[in-house]
């Protein structure tokens, strides 16, 4: 290492949770259907995803949906046996190639297609999966995810999908697994007569049917499954051309028609919040699929190019500052949270479930960002100081991987304060917003490991961060400075640590900011100002002991 890095080798909980992303249930018991459904099994790996079309028919009045995915893909390995997941209560009905049925066996939620025709190493081919059913109805969308079925106060049908965790597979058959995006996707989404569809990408026309309308949306990037979306309702739409750093970039926005003025007013944040982000973390990666914010009647999702909205037109979290600082409540969170998912979940994709926090804990700090780039540093640190109430340190961030499951809600609030950490490490703001705007370049339009965002950032700072990150994603312990300061010396150690950490911290000393090297062992500092006042910036995530 060098320089300045030489040493360094329970009520709230629910209001906290829902102001995020989609987490799953708690689980400590895994099944072979938690395998299938996270693993990259042997029926996966042969084939490569290049592209979707998801034609599908919803009856908002049966609540039943019914269609086809065409699947096409790439051969890597000469194999015979294919994965399409597909959750119950919904059914596989057929599965065809180049017209011919094929047999399907089925295990739980996991679909084993055997193929007649050869696949030959390096073609593309297409399969036809047809389905039908009742969806899963989410029960406290989108933590729960599946199909909302609801009305609008005119009595018109509401409706919209939310999968984040449980998978995109909930609701239309697909390859199930986050390692491997579609490059690129068609959506047709069937309506009855008097309803819209909202779905990904840029609009590519409808046709009218004799009693419904099909929608066509067309998405040019590559999309993960659970950004995927469809909205049902009575919509109006206005846009906007937002002049960013790629060009002109479609911003269009479709709400309940009542909620017309509102909401001119309140997406205002959105070109602001465009503004932003691109200051931080480089283009809006999706300029081809432009971006929609979509009325839904359920709290927000980070859908890529179709971000969904239901805060209520408010600022803060339906009115509510989650830092308790005030700052909470200069934007809208929704609009400024489910947005900076953009860049860090539907850009930059975590492979596995069990990595979740590189979506959340960068998303979460995208928040202090913003207020940052608009109300200033001071503002911005003051906000993620204040979300720290909301830890737990209940488990680590990072998850048992192979099952599709994540670690610890933690990875919003002490993953944002991990970066905040970080960043203060970094001592160099330019250099930290390149860091930021880097990743997005680097694995633009990637999925990625831990292993691969941690090795980038310490190859960017020139420092040896593994320690860092071992203690912070990979344990509960938040490192604790012990101290004591006589007239004499300032005496300091580091307690509840891992082995090797040694971070640095810095410090004022009688109004004096430095830094400090503690290590497991005590250290002295020698003084000579007999008042000998010591505080630690409070712009570290550690805990302080006096003795």
């Amino acid at each position: 290492m060098n320089t300045r890095f030489l040493l360094f080798s329970i009520s709230f909980l629910a209001l906290s949770f829902s102001a995020k992303a989609q987490l799953m249930t708690d689980k400590t018991v895994f099944t072979q259907q938690d395998t299938l459904r996270g693993s990259i099994t042997s029926e996966r790996v042969w084939w490569d995803l290049t592209y979707y079309h998801l034609a599908v028919e919803i009856a908002p009045d049966q609540k039943f949906i019914s269609g086809k995915n065409t699947i096409q893909y790439k051969v890597l390995n000469q194999q015979s046996v294919m994965q399409i997941d597909l959750q119950e209560p919904l059914k596989i009905t057929k599965v065809t190639q180049n017209g011919k049925p094929l047999k399907v066996e089925h295990n739980g939620n996991a679909h084993f297609v055997t193929l007649k025709q050869k696949q030959t190493v390096g073609t593309t081919k297409n399969i036809e999966v047809y389905y039908e059913g009742h969806p899963k109805v989410a029960v406290k969308a989108p933590w729960d995810g599946g199909f909302s079925w609801k009305k609008d106060k005119h009595g018109n049908p509401f409706v919209a999908t939310s999968c984040q965790g449980l998978g995109a597979s909930v609701w239309w058959p697909c390859k199930d697994h986050m390692y491997d995006e579609v490059d690129s996707m068609d959506i047709s989404v069937t309506v009855p007569k008097g309803l819209i569809d909202v779905s990904n990408g840029q609009f590519a026309g409808k046709t009218e049917n004799e009693k419904t309308t099909t929608y066509n949306w067309t998405v040019k990037n590559p999309i993960n499954n659970y950004g995927v979306n469809a909205n049902v309702g009575d919509y109006v739409h206005f846009s906007e051309i937002y002049q960013g750093e790629k060009g002109p970039l479609n911003m269009d926005y479709y709400v309940l028609k009542d909620h017309l003025e509102k909401a001119k007013e309140q997406f205002k944040q959105a070109p602001k919040m465009m503004k932003a982000f691109e200051y931080w973390f480089g283009p809006y990666p999706f300029y081809e699929d432009g971006f929609k914010i979509v009325e839904t009647p359920y709290l927000g999702m980070e859908h890529q190019s179709s971000v969904t909205y239901g805060n209520g037109f408010k600022n803060g979290y339906l009115g509510r500052d989650l830092s308790g600082t005030g700052w909470g409540l200069k934007f809208d969170f929704i609009i400024i949270h489910e947005s900076g998912h953009e860049w860090f979940a539907n850009n930059i994709t975590y492979k596995d479930a069990a990595d979740m926090w590189i979506h959340e804990s960068f998303t979460n700090y995208s928040e202090s960002l913003y207020l940052e780039y608009y109300f200033g540093k001071e503002a911005a640190s003051e906000y993620v100081i204040g979300i720290r109430k909301n830890i737990l340190n209940d488990k680590p961030i990072i998850g048992p991987y192979n099952v599709n499951k994540e670690g610890s809600g933690d990875m919003y609030y002490k993953g944002a304060n991990m970066i905040h950490t970080l960043r203060q490490l970094i001592e160099d703001d330019e250099k930290f917003r390149d860091i930021l705007r880097g990743m997005n370049e680097t694995f633009y339009h990637q999925t990625v490991t831990t292993q691969q965002i941690e090795n980038y950032i310490s190859k960017q700072t020139g420092y040896d961060l593994q320690e860092f990150f071992d203690q912070y994603l990979r344990t509960t312990k938040i490192p604790t400075l012990e101290y004591s300061v006589s007239d004499k010396e300032l005496k300091f150690r580091w307690t509840n640590i891992i082995e090797k950490f040694d971070m640095p911290v810095r410090v004022s000393l009688n109004g004096n900011d430095q830094w400090i090297y503690p290590k497991a062992e005590w250290k002295t500092i020698k003084l000579d100002d007999s008042e000998n006042i010591f505080k630690v910036d409070p712009n570290f995530y550690i805990e302080t002991k006096k003795l």
